[in-house]
């Protein structure tokens, strides 16, 4: 039998069986002392368009249990450097946008008070608002690596103050981030208006396009992330949407013209050389998805992250 505190071994459990918690970790609802606790945020009530997003945590559990911690060439398996949960999904009302991000953000700061950091998984863009709320009450203010189609820093529009294309304007407003150490990535498609960026770039935002991404490539962009973002400590948010939507259609407002799935999880390897200090990958909505592909990249991303974490922790260990 599993200990019920480990994480499932997949030569006793096969990886379609028992509950399912992000990478078959242990659920614990309380954390204490974890390095990375993963929190699902199930919400839409910000989303513009397409709605679903709500019940992305549950679909991007339920593909998870393809990937193992142990990835090809890299050593030691990620949950062999870490100590990481799954802490469950934060009860989010449907119906008030104000109550959900008070009760995101209250949950949120619970969880850093007792452990190092989280990777919240959405849901729709507006919580990371509420996620950036907890991060800087713990570090200050953070820079932000931000990949998305859009740059998410327009105002509020419809009476709805934290809709999912607000949370970095409102971030910047109350001095959650350090806008000089901030870099969209992905940036492109249509716009509201023809100045729909310059709040950004007026604020010093580093935005780099789709095209522009593509035409660096990875690499040459991860050296950007790294000169431009430094020793600080940073917060990555992940829109699925960043990535083209041949790869990636279960999204709410997908944008063609994105990047691959291999050159953004090329370009999160660098990660761990920075300071992260938190993580969310947010926007898929399962009910516009095909074959569970975009729940299976999000998974991946997530993964991703995690083991940038390890590489991140386990340096600063090394050299203290």
């Amino acid at each position: 039998m599993n200990d019920p505190g480990q994480r499932l071994d997949i030569n006793v459990s096969p990886r379609y069986a028992q509950i399912p918690t992000f990478m078959r970790l242990p659920h614990d609802p309380s954390p204490q002392g974890k390095d990375v606790v993963v929190i699902g945020a199930p919400y839409d009530g910000g989303t513009s368009y397409r709605p679903g997003a709500r019940f992305g945590p549950r679909a991007v559990r339920n593909e998870s249990g393809l990937i193992h911690g142990v990835g090809i060439d890299r050593g030691p398996g990620t949950f062999d450097l870490i100590d990481c949960v799954d802490a469950g999904d934060i009860d989010l009302t449907p119906f008030n946008m104000h109550i959900a991000m008070d009760t995101a953000q209250r949950r949120l700061s619970e969880l850093l008070a007792d452990n190092a950091a989280f990777l919240m998984i959405g849901g729709d863009h507006s919580l990371t608002l509420a996620a950036l709320r907890a991060v800087a009450a713990k570090h200050g203010p953070v820079a932000v690596l931000h990949l998305d189609a859009h740059s998410d820093t327009n105002p509020a529009f419809y009476g709805g103050e934290y809709h999912h294309g607000t949370p970095f304007r409102h971030a910047i407003d109350e001095k959650l981030v350090d806008p000089q150490r901030m870099l969209q990535i992905g940036i492109r498609g249509h716009n509201p208006q023809p100045d729909s960026l310059d709040y950004a770039r007026g604020h010093g935002v580093r935005i780099m396009t789709s095209d522009e991404f593509c035409g660096l490539g990875p690499q040459a962009a991860t050296a950007l992330v790294r000169e431009h973002l430094g020793d600080a400590p940073v917060y990555v948010s992940v829109d699925v949407d960043v990535v083209d939507p041949a790869f990636a259609p279960g999204t709410g407002t997908p944008a063609p013209g994105g990047p691959s799935s291999r050159e953004v999880l090329a370009l999160l390897r660098g990660v761990g050389d920075l300071r992260p200090v938190g993580f969310d990958v947010m926007e898929v909505s399962p009910l516009y998805d095909h074959g569970g592909i975009t729940s299976v990249l999000a998974t991946e991303i997530g993964a991703e992250l995690l083991y940038q974490y390890a590489r991140s922790t386990t340096r600063e260990r090394q050299s203290s």
